[in-house]
């Protein structure tokens, strides 16, 4: 009787088991809008995203004007670094 009840609890724990994307951050761009959406099954953040394809911060803020959404700071976003100097050989 134990057996089959930790059976069914293990088979019906596999199906609600819900499978989890990751959240890809997009290094070139270094403001990320937060948008809250709706939650799913229990009223979590299931449907949260970051949307990261802005250059400032102002751009952001008018984007998310009269949205559920908040601007955050990139926390992946690499600058792209200057052009080394060159040296110019003695002849």
């Amino acid at each position: 009787m134990r057996l089959s009840i930790l059976t069914l609890t293990a088979i019906a724990t596999l199906f609600v088991a819900a499978p989890a994307d990751a959240q890809r951050y997009d290094p070139r761009y270094p403001v990320c809008m937060h948008v809250y959406t709706d939650g799913g099954i229990g009223g979590g953040s299931g449907g949260d995203y970051f949307d990261c394809s802005f250059t400032s911060m102002p751009q952001c803020r008018a984007t998310a004007s009269g949205r559920a959404a908040s601007c955050d700071v990139n926390p992946y976003y690499a600058p792209e670094e200057p052009p080394r100097r060159r040296y110019k050989k003695p002849h």
